[in-house]
C-alpha cells in the first residue's frame, strides 16, 4: 500500500519477470532498427523511381533517408541487396492488395480480376517499374534485383496458372502455359501504357477487359471456339 502523498505503483510493474524486463530494451532496438529499415527503402524506392537502379547509389538514399551510409550497410551489404530489398516489399504488397477467386466461378468475375490486378498494381507498382527496367539488361552477370524479380515473376505466372485451370481444368499444360504468359504479357504491356498515358480509371478498365479476353479464351478452348 502507498502511504499518503506517494505515487501509487503499477502492478503490472511491480509484478513484472525479470526477463521481460530486461528484453525491453532488445525488442525497442528491434523496433528502431525494422523503423530505420523501412525508411531506407522508402527512400530507396524514391530515389530508383525517378534515377533508374544505375543512377541510384547508397549516398543518394542515405541523403534521401536522412540516415548515414553505415546504417544503410547495417540492413543491407550493398545497393543491388538494397534494390531487389525495394522490389520484395512492393511484390509483397501487391500480393497483399489482390484478393483472387478460387474454383471454376472465377470466370465469372473475370472483369473484377483484372480490376483486382490494376488497383493491386496502383498501390504497389514499384516492383513492376523496377524489374521490367532490370529484366530488360542483357549484362553478362546478373544482379540480385533482377533475380528476385524473376522469381516474383515466376510466382505470379504459377498463381495465375492455377487459376486458369481452376476455370478450364481440361485444358492442357501447353495451353494453359499459352494462355498464362498471354496475361502476363499484356498485363506489362498494359502497365507500361498506363505509365506514359497517366489515366487511373481508363487503366483499371483496360485490365478488366484483358482478364475478361483472357479468361473468356480459356473457356473456349476447351469448347472448341478458340478466339486465337
Amino acid at each position: 500500500m502507498s502511504l499518503p502523498g506517494q505515487p501509487c505503483e503499477d502492478p503490472s510493474a511491480a509484478s513484472e519477470d525479470p526477463d521481460s524486463a530486461r528484453s525491453r530494451p532488445a525488442r525497442r532496438t528491434r523496433a528502431n532498427g525494422d523503423r530505420s529499415r523501412e525508411r531506407i527503402l522508402d527512400a530507396a524506392t524514391e530515389v530508383a523511381t525517378e534515377r533508374g537502379y544505375d543512377g541510384t547509389t547508397i549516398s543518394s538514399v542515405s541523403k534521401a533517408s536522412g540516415l548515414p551510409p553505415t546504417s544503410i550497410y547495417w540492413h543491407f551489404t550493398d545497393k543491388d541487396d538494397l534494390i531487389a530489398a525495394v522490389i520484395d516489399r512492393s511484390y509483397q504488397r501487391w500480393l497483399g492488395a489482390l484478393s483472387l477467386p478460387e474454383g471454376a466461378d472465377a470466370a465469372r468475375w473475370a472483369g473484377q480480376i483484372g480490376t483486382q490486378v490494376a488497383k493491386a498494381l496502383q498501390e504497389a507498382p514499384d516492383f513492376l517499374r523496377l524489374g521490367l527496367k532490370l529484366a530488360l539488361d542483357r549484362r553478362p552477370v546478373e544482379r540480385r534485383a533482377k533475380r528476385k524479380f524473376l522469381q516474383s515473376r515466376a510466382s505470379t505466372f504459377d498463381q495465375f496458372a492455377r487459376l486458369i485451370r481452376q476455370i478450364a481444368p481440361e485444358l492442357d499444360d501447353d495451353k494453359v502455359d499459352l494462355l498464362t504468359t498471354y496475361l502476363i504479357a499484356g498485363a506489362d504491356g498494359l502497365f507500361i501504357a498506363g505509365e506514359i498515358d497517366d489515366d487511373p480509371q481508363r487503366f483499371v478498365e483496360l485490365f478488366e477487359l484483358h482478364a475478361t479476353v483472357v479468361l473468356q479464351s480459356a473457356i473456349d478452348v476447351v469448347t472448341s471456339r478458340p478466339r486465337y
